[in-house]
């Protein structure tokens, strides 16, 4: 199989499904604090899936509100526009690429995992006074190369994965070794074409290699929460390799025995609630 270059992978994200355009407006202007917020949620409201699914994911748990919100407007209220515009993208990503392309992968396998890596990155977040927003959001996405790459190039990842369970490798290196390309360069290339922030483009460049230059806490954050998630077993992934951490990412967030417990704990039960809402 020839190696697949970076130009055609790119040239193919035209082809992939796109987002709702109100979407894409938000994850652009994701530096951004000068939107008109009721212009926004008036545009929302018109995707009644989306606002049903933002709506259930802001009166979930995992942000404890004491009051039941029923529009995008009052979401944006009580949780912040931030909160809610990551709400809002993490219903839309998750409904937006087909399933069922390539059969040995696992769709469910990978929004379990992705799910998983935002709710632990969001409890780590908050220990260590990061964004917890940018976490979650960059949790949930770190792997989005790999639907890419399915999407674009199902037989080859039917070869990739038959690759992986032969040679019992990890991921990334069977993707380079059948395809030559892998998840993360596929990642950065949809993160440009969907004009994603540059903090977010450093967390998926980077959350295998958080020790690089420049990579940030991001990276470092979900780093740690994807091999968290890895060694739980939390998405029920067969075979699944609990990749190696790095230790200066570990370090760095700086926390004892006692609190990694809570970190595993509170990412367990949040995981459950978020899957039922985004997947159901």
């Amino acid at each position: 199989m020839s190696p697949i270059a970076i130009d055609d992978m790119v040239r193919n994200l035209e082809d992939l499904p796109s987002l709702p355009a109100v979407v894409m407006e938000l994850l652009s202007a994701i530096d951004q604090d000068d939107i008109d917020i009721s212009v926004l949620a008036k545009k929302v409201s018109h995707d009644s899936a989306l606002t049903a699914k933002t709506l259930r994911l802001a009166n979930s748990s995992l942000y404890g509100l004491q009051v039941k919100v029923t529009t995008i407007q009052q979401a944006i209220t009580f949780l912040g526009f931030q909160t809610t515009r990551n709400l809002i993208t993490a219903a839309a990503v998750t409904g937006c690429f087909a399933e069922g392309q390539c059969p040995l992968f696992n769709d469910q396998a990978f929004w379990r995992h992705s799910i998983a890596s935002a709710a632990c990155c969001k409890v780590i977040a908050r220990r260590v006074r990061f964004n917890q927003d940018y976490a979650f959001t960059a949790g949930l996405l770190h792997d989005i190369g790999r639907l890419v790459l399915v999407s674009t190039y199902p037989a080859q990842y039917s070869a990739v994965m038959a690759y992986r369970d032969l040679n019992d490798s990890a991921v990334l290196d069977a993707e380079r070794a059948v395809m030559g390309v892998d998840h993360v360069q596929a990642g950065m290339a949809l993160a440009e074409h969907w004009n994603f922030s540059e903090t977010m483009r450093l967390a998926i460049a980077h959350h295998h290699d958080p020790d690089a230059p420049g990579a940030g806490l991001l990276a470092s954050i979900v780093h740690v929460a994807n091999a968290i998630v890895h060694a739980l077993d939390i998405a029920g992934e067969e075979d699944e390799l609990a990749p190696e951490v790095s230790s200066a990412a570990w370090t760095a967030m700086g926390l004892n025995e006692e609190a990694w417990l809570h970190v595993f704990r509170e990412t367990e039960l949040q995981f459950e609630e978020i899957t039922l809402i985004l997947m159901g």
